[in-house]
C-alpha cells in the first residue's frame, strides 16, 4: 500500500514540475535544474508503470490460458466419454451378432435376454435375466451362449427369470467326453469350475478333452459344449476317477444369454 501511495505522489510531483518547467521556466538555470531533478523520477515512474502494465498483461494472459485449458479439458473428457460409449456399443453389437448366429444354428425357437443381476449369496451361483413368462420363458428351460451351456431356469415371473448356473452345487448336467464317449455328470462347485462325476476309472479321460451335453437328461441339447478337462486323478482303489472341468462360459463376464423355448428332448445343436 505504501508503495502505491509513494508512486502516486511521484507521478503527481513529476507532472507538476514538468508543467512548471515547460511553461514558465526557460531551458537554462532553474530549467536545467528541474530537468536534472525530474528526469530520474520520470525514469522510475515510467519503469514502474511498464512493469505494472506487463504484470497485468501477464496476469490476464494466465487467466485466459487457465480458462482455455479448463475448456479443453472438459471437451477432452466429453470426447473420452463418447468414445467409451461407442466402444461399449461396438462390443455389445459383436456379442449380439454372435448370439444371433448361435440362435440361427438352433433348430428351435429361443429368446435372447440380458443379465441384469447376480445372486449375492456365496452358496449359490445364479443370475437374473430380463425375460419372463410374458416372453415364453418357463421353469426348467436350458440357457446358453455361443461358448456353451450357461445354466437352467429355476424361477420365473412375468418379466424376469432366475437362472441357476452350471457352477452351482445344485446343478447337474448329463454329459460325456466327446472324444471317447465316456459318460458322467457335470456338477458345480460354487466356484468357477465343475467336476465330472461318476466317470469310470477304466474310461479314457485326458486333460484337454472336450465335455459336451449327452442330451439324456431331457434338459440340455445333445452336443452342446460344456467345458474342457483341466485335471484328472485316477486312484489305485475305487471305480471312479476324479475329473475337473473348466467351463467354456466365463460366468464373471456373462452379459447376454439365449433361453431355448421348445420341448427340450426335441432340440439339437451342431457341436462346435
Amino acid at each position: 500500500m505504501l508503495v502505491i501511495v509513494g508512486v502516486f505522489f511521484l507521478v503527481v510531483a513529476n507532472i507538476v514540475i514538468l508543467f512548471i518547467s515547460s511553461n514558465r521556466v526557460p531551458s537554462y538555470g532553474i530549467g536545467r535544474f528541474a530537468l536534472y531533478l525530474v528526469a530520474p523520477i520520470q525514469d522510475v515512474v515510467s519503469s514502474t508503470i511498464k512493469v505494472a502494465r506487463n504484470t497485468w498483461q501477464a496476469y490476464f494472459m494466465l487467466v485466459s490460458t487457465a480458462q482455455q485449458n479448463a475448456r479443453l479439458k472438459k471437451e477432452l473428457q466429453q470426447a473420452n466419454a463418447r468414445n467409451s460409449q461407442w466402444y461399449e456399443t461396438e462390443l455389445s453389437n459383436i456379442r449380439l451378432r454372435r448370439l444371433l448366429d448361435f440362435k440361427i444354428s438352433l433348430e428351435s425357437p429361443s429368446v435372447a435376454a440380458e443379465v441384469i443381476g447376480m445372486d449375492p449369496s456365496p452358496w449359490y451361483r445364479a443370475v437374473i435375466i430380463n425375460k419372463g413368462s410374458n416372453d415364453g420363458v418357463r421353469k426348467g428351460l436350458p440357457v446358453g451362449i455361443p461358448e456353451g451351456i450357461a445354466g437352467q431356469v429355476i424361477d420365473v415371473s412375468a418379466a424376469y427369470a432366475k437362472v441357476m448356473l452350471i457352477t452351482d452345487r445344485n446343478s447337474a448336467v448329463d454329459a460325456l467326453v466327446q472324444r471317447t464317449r465316456a459318460r458322467g455328470i457335470i456338477k458345480g462347485e460354487s466356484t468357477s469350475s465343475c467336476v465330472f462325476q461318476y466317470a469310470l476309472r477304466k474310461d479314457e479321460v485326458n486333460i484337454g478333452d472336450r465335455i459336451v451335453a449327452s442330451g439324456l437328461d431331457g434338459v440340455f441339447p445333445r452336443g452342446m459344449p460344456i467345458g474342457e478337462v483341466s485335471g484328472v486323478v485316477r486312484r489305485a482303489a475305487g471305480i471312479f476317477q476324479e475329473v475337473s472341468v473348466t467351463p467354456y462360459v466365463d460366468f464373471e463376464k456373462i452379459e447376454e444369454v439365449l433361453v431355448l423355448l421348445t420341448p427340450l428332448q426335441d432340440q439339437l445343436v451342431n457341436p462346435q
